[in-house]
């Protein structure tokens, strides 16, 4: 079973996660479940059996033993027994990539929603990769175009997360996809939270919502705008360019870690006690 902690531990991928090499996210992911059951949610996905059969296999290769499939593809199935019984007693769960207001719109609200969050509470194990990364935070994007620069009055449009990572907003695919300008622009609109923008093959381990690691091959990139001092975003006429004054931007690989507290990026021998 999975150790209890005080508070649950969040893997968060920024998608096409290495799934047939050394599968290292994976695996750290299959090494926190160790012998306890992981839930793997498709909800998200288009064809969730697929997904399902694809994860179901990496996952039993890195060697857990039990799993089960959530796959929710009506509203009025989430708060049905028998879909419940897939998280019911799971100590992990992983939502895959696909479309993330599928997952909010279909289990928000629901016994589901409710038990993912005690199971995250009761120090069991969240994951996601790509749209199931960016569900996340407390607030998501759930459109945008990946513009070089941010214009005032584009199509960025928000909706909120499942709220496991507070005060975050998580993008992924990001360097691949060029999604900077649109992450700039969510903070802009949001400089409360902290702009998280994952790079494909690429993850951050979150314990107890006070530190985070990097893992994987790319980059994690941190945008910060609580000192910001200046921005067009509420005064600009349509289709302006973005002005935003003195936001600081973190660049972390594989082995960084970042304080949420204190806002800061350390290497490993650099932590703060």
């Amino acid at each position: 079973m999975v150790k209890k902690n005080k508070q649950g531990k969040l893997i968060i991928i920024g998608g096409r996660e290495d799934r047939t090499q050394a599968r290292e996210i994976l695996n750290v992911l299959a090494e926190a479940v160790g012998g306890g059951k992981l839930c793997i949610v498709t909800v998200a996905s288009e064809d969730g059996e697929h997904m399902w059969e694809i994860y179901h296999k990496v996952f039993k290769d890195l060697g857990v033993k039990t799993l089960s499939h959530l796959d929710v593809v009506q509203r009025t199935q989430s708060i049905d027994q028998k879909a419940y019984k897939a998280v019911q007693d799971a100590d992990a769960v992983f939502f895959t990539g696909g479309d993330q207001l599928k997952i909010t719109s279909e289990i928000g609200g629901t016994i589901i929603q409710d038990r993912i969050m005690e199971i995250y509470q009761n120090g069991g194990i969240i994951s996601g990769t790509s749209a199931g990364a960016s569900v996340m935070g407390e607030i998501m994007m759930i459109a945008g175009a990946p513009e070089a620069s941010f214009r005032i009055g584009s199509d960025l449009q928000m909706a909120p997360g499942l709220g496991f990572a507070t005060n975050m907003i998580i993008d992924q695919h990001f360097a691949e996809r060029g999604r900077v300008g649109r992450l700039i622009g969510a903070v802009a609109h949001n400089p409360k939270y902290l702009g998280i923008g994952l790079d494909e093959n690429t993850a951050i381990i979150l314990q107890d919502k006070v530190q985070f690691k990097v893992i994987g091959a790319g980059a994690v990139y941190i945008l910060d705008a609580h000192e910001a001092d200046g921005s067009n975003v509420s005064e600009a006429e349509h289709n302006t360019a973005l002005s935003i004054f003195n936001v600081r931007l973190s660049v972390l690989s594989s082995g960084n870690y970042f304080d949420i507290t204190l806002k800061k990026a350390f290497n490993r021998e650099e932590l703060p006690l």
